[in-house]
C-alpha cells in the first residue's frame, strides 16, 4: 500500500490522538476512528484523507451510561486491516496501552498530523491565552519525546506539565498558540473550528 507524506503523517497524528489500533492476527492491525455523533463531520474528513484505508459509511452508535442511565450517541468508522498499520501498532503500543515511540519526530513530519493531534486532544483557554495539548498517562520521557519532536519539526515551543490525574500536558504560550493557529487554519474543518487559537 502505497501512501503520501501527509497520509503517513495524518495517521500518526490520528493514533497519538484519539485513534485506536487493533490488533487484528500476528501482523495487521486496523485503525478504529470514534467520535461523538456531533463531530460526523470530522470524523469524515479524516476518513478522506485515506481513502485506501476506509470504505464504506460511519456507523452510529449508542451507548448507555450505567450511572445517570443518559444515552450517548456516537459515530464510528474501521479502517481496512493492513500490515502497515500492524508495524505501527507494535510501536504505538505496549500490549494494550498506547505510548509514544522513541522515533517520533520522524515519524510526524507533516503538519496535517500535528492537526489532527491538536484537533483530537488539544485545547485552546480563551481567558489566558494559551494552548494544552494533553498526553495521556504517559511517562514523562514520551511527554519529552513529544515537546522535542513538535519542536524540531514544527517550530512550536512547549513546556510539559504535569496534571496528576489527567497525565502529562504540553503547554504553549500566547505567542506558540498563535504558530498553531496558522497549521489549523491550513486545514479547516468547521465543526472543530473553536479549537483554532484566537
Amino acid at each position: 500500500m502505497n501512501l503520501t507524506k501527509k497520509q503517513q503523517s495524518a495517521i500518526i497524528g490520528m493514533i497519538l490522538g484519539d485513534a485506536y489500533l487493533q490488533a487484528t492476527g500476528k501482523q495487521n492491525a486496523r485503525l478504529r476512528l470514534e467520535h461523538k455523533a456531533d463531530y460526523k463531520d470530522y470524523l469524515q474528513w479524516k476518513t478522506a484523507i485515506l481513502p485506501q484505508l476506509f470504505q464504506g459509511k460511519a456507523k452510529i452508535i449508542e451507548r448507555i451510561h450505567p450511572l445517570t442511565k443518559r444515552t450517548y450517541r456516537y459515530v464510528r468508522q474501521q479502517s481496512n486491516a493492513s500490515p502497515v498499520l500492524g508495524k505501527l501498532r507494535k510501536l504505538f503500543y505496549s500490549g494494550d496501552k498506547k505510548q509514544i515511540p522513541e522515533n517520533l519526530v520522524k515519524l510526524l513530519r507533516d503538519d496535517i498530523g500535528f492537526a489532527i493531534w491538536f484537533y483530537d486532544d488539544g485545547y485552546f483557554y480563551r481567558r489566558n491565552k494559551c494552548s494544552y495539548l494533553y498526553l495521556g498517562t504517559v511517562t514523562y520521557k514520551e511527554a519529552m519525546i513529544a515537546r522535542d519532536a513538535v519542536l524540531k519539526n514544527f517550530g512550536i515551543k512547549s513546556k510539559i506539565i504535569d496534571k496528576k490525574n489527567k497525565g502529562y500536558v504540553l503547554y504553549f504560550s500566547k505567542e506558540e498558540s498563535n504558530k498553531i493557529k496558522i497549521i489549523l487554519e491550513k486545514y479547516p474543518v468547521p465543526v472543530m473550528a473553536y479549537k483554532i487559537p484566537f
